[in-house]
């Protein structure tokens, strides 16, 4: 019997973890909406992002509300040469990336701290699980492009850099935690410091 009431909690804790489910077709008044409620059409041109930098245009809840309750999202991204997509997590869904153009370096670091690392070709894939830090870095002399499809409408990105070192976090706290200087901490923060 006890068994079985931690088998239903269990369940009950995956079913808030994914996007809510539809009761409907779809999130919206059929009688309302027409072609357009299905069409997310910002992806259209290229993106040229300066030198050294990496750009990504998103499909998700905030930008298509069309995907509410559907489960899916993606992304365009763009990588000048040397440029990186930082080390993140996306907390609600794993990520399937696919290289358009060019060549990336991907990795991922599992929960026993292991490292992964592939480089990708054009018509390459990887895949990053939900929860997992991750990262993208174009380390080739060409611009390269990938799309990214996500397991959930709204997949959330957590920037670990942007995150650790531009959130407030108190000096002494990232001191003790990585064993450095403030000062080494202030030169990191500046860096992350929103510009206003």
């Amino acid at each position: 019997m006890a068994y079985l009431l931690v088998c239903s909690l269990f369940l009950a804790v995956g079913v808030f973890a994914a996007d809510p489910e539809l009761v409907s077709d779809y999130a919206a008044d059929p009688t309302a909406t027409n072609a357009s409620f299905f069409t997310f059409t910002a992806f259209h041109g290229d993106v040229t992002a300066a030198p050294g930098t990496f750009m990504v245009r998103k499909a998700s809840l905030v930008e298509f509300p069309g995907l509410t309750g559907l489960g899916v999202s993606m992304a365009q991204l763009f990588f000048q040469p040397s440029s990186v997509n930082p080390p993140h997590i996306h907390p609600r869904a794993s990520e399937l990336l696919y290289v358009l153009e060019g060549s990336l370096a991907v990795g991922l670091v599992d929960t026993t701290n292991k490292l992964f690392v592939q480089k990708l070709g054009t018509g390459d894939a990887f895949v990053f699980p939900k929860g997992l830090v991750h990262f993208q870095f174009n380390e080739g002399q060409y611009a390269a492009k990938a799309i990214s499809a996500f397991g959930s409408s709204n997949a959330g990105t957590v920037s670990i850099p942007a995150t650790i070192f531009g959130s407030g976090i108190d000096d002494q706290v990232l001191s003790k935690a990585f064993k450095v200087g403030i000062d080494t901490i202030q030169t990191l923060k500046a860096a992350f410091a929103v510009k206003s």
